[in-house]
């Protein structure tokens, strides 16, 4: 069967009639996904044994889930997918012209077909494999509920990128990251049970400011000077990525039917914004994850690395990780193996921050060409030229290409440093969630502007 025939057989979310949303029903749709992201973050799955959920800790966080509950899968076979069609096209080995209409809904009909694939084939791993170990007679209805799980939130995701502010992906992982700072800060009762607020003097609490109060009341220096690099590297990475997102490239551009009106198409220094970050954190946990599973399987360890506690102490998962050394050089634990172990880890990101960021752009319409279309669609200009796409496009040439790369470099640097650095979750979770908040705030700020002011729409659809 012709592969565009079998699309046409995948359900989807019908789009809207208009062509551009009200404010209020962005916001509707966004805040019920949203709410429905949490109700279903807190089922767990039935028949699901005594499992070790430590191990999905790092991996739960970048894939916006809650291991144990019945969207374990997360955004899982979501980025999984878009690796394998990044890396497929990038490389050549599949052609696919996104510039067309006909070419863009092939893309998007390839993806679906493979997200689907990795919602069967990663449920049914995590179950098979013991990574989330079902009752004895109840593994099918596990890996069922993981499958059913996938795809509501693969349909999650398509409902907020066509009815709310933007990518259910995104709103996945910020929800998920700003949850989880809020407890690593504020927690007061442990995996126990035991609320340390009730005994504040003898009872440890888990969060990092309670500790700091407590570190402080017991003159205990160690445990006061970890808490607080803890909260200071949080604090400085806020600064650090606030600043660096403001970073742009500005275009003087004129509105050829408005004489004498003039605005400033910007460009972002981190011009692919945070996909090259999900993509290549998720990647490096999934290669982590499935390597804990393979030696848990097998009964010994493999190339991929030796496990404890659901931490890799040795293989490609210890190298490609990462180890709080700041922490370690506090308690005075830093070994030379986690030095070396940081350089790997800055590399790597690094690596495959730049090689998807110049994937994602040349997929994604994002490309000087695709950015050209879309300003002389809007009947803007470059000032002092003639109104030329190919003068549009030669222009957008020269910043385009080095920002993706320069971005690239940037926040794969940006990445790797705070992950060692150690931070009340993740570093690369906190750049995450940083750079989709600020990413949300622009698109509510944009669509508000155009609900305020209706003769702006055509202008503002141009610049998205």
């Amino acid at each position: 069967m012709d592969l565009k025939r079998i699309f046409d057989y995948i359900p989807e979310v019908i789009s809207p009639e208009e062509k551009k949303l009200a404010f209020n029903t962005k916001l509707k749709w966004t805040l019920i996904v949203l709410a429905a992201f949490f109700i279903l973050a807190n089922i767990p799955l039935y028949a699901l044994s005594v499992n070790a959920l430590e191990r999905f800790k790092y991996l739960a966080i970048i894939l916006g889930t809650d291991f144990g509950s019945i969207i374990s899968l997360g955004i899982g076979p979501i980025v999984m997918a878009s690796i394998i069609l990044q890396l497929l096209t990038g490389a050549g080995i599949i052609n696919i012209d996104t510039n067309t209409v006909e070419g863009k809904k092939f893309f998007q009909g390839v993806q679906k077909l493979l997200v689907f694939f990795f919602i069967i084939f990663e449920a049914s791993v995590y179950v098979l494999m013991n990574g989330l170990q079902a009752v004895p007679g109840y593994t099918g209805i596990v890996i069922f509920q993981l499958i059913l799980g996938g795809l509501v939130i693969f349909y999650m995701n398509e409902l907020s990128e066509k009815w709310g502010f933007g990518s259910g992906v995104s709103l996945f992982i910020g929800a998920g990251v700003s949850w989880r700072l809020v407890t690593s800060a504020l927690q007061f009762i442990d995996q126990q049970g035991a609320n340390c607020l009730a005994d504040f003097s003898n009872t440890p609490c888990a969060g990092k400011i309670l500790v700091l109060i407590q570190s402080i009341m017991q003159k205990d220096t160690t445990t006061f000077l970890s808490a607080l690099a803890v909260l200071a590297v949080t604090a400085l990475i806020f600064l650090l990525v606030v600043w660096a997102q403001s970073l742009k490239v500005e275009i003087p551009l004129s509105y050829g039917r408005i004489r004498g009106y003039g605005v400033k198409w910007p460009l972002s220094f981190f011009y692919a914004n945070v996909i090259p970050v999900i993509l290549a954190a998720a990647l490096i946990a999934n290669l982590q994850l499935f390597g804990g599973l393979l030696e848990n399987w097998l009964g010994h360890a493999t190339f991929l690395g030796h496990f404890i506690e659901g931490q890799a102490v040795s293989g490609i998962s210890f190298w490609l990780g990462s180890t709080n050394v700041l922490d370690l050089a506090i308690k005075g634990g830093l070994l030379p193996q986690y030095l070396l172990q940081g350089l790997v880890h800055i590399i790597a990101f690094v690596f495959l921050c730049t090689i998807f960021s110049i994937f994602w752009v040349k997929s994604s319409q994002m490309d000087a060409k695709s950015q050209a279309k879309k300003i002389a669609a809007s009947g803007l200009q470059v000032a002092g030229f003639r109104q030329d796409i190919r003068i549009l496009e030669s222009i957008l040439d020269r910043y385009v290409m080095p920002l993706t790369v320069m971005g690239g470099i940037a926040i794969g640097l940006l990445a790797s440093f705070t992950n060692l650095l150690g931070a009340l979750v993740s570093g690369t979770a906190i750049l995450l969630v940083i750079m989709i908040m600020f990413q949300f705030y622009q698109s509510i700020a944009q669509q508000h502007m155009t609900d305020m002011n209706p003769a702006m729409k055509k202008f503002m659809g141009g610049g998205q």
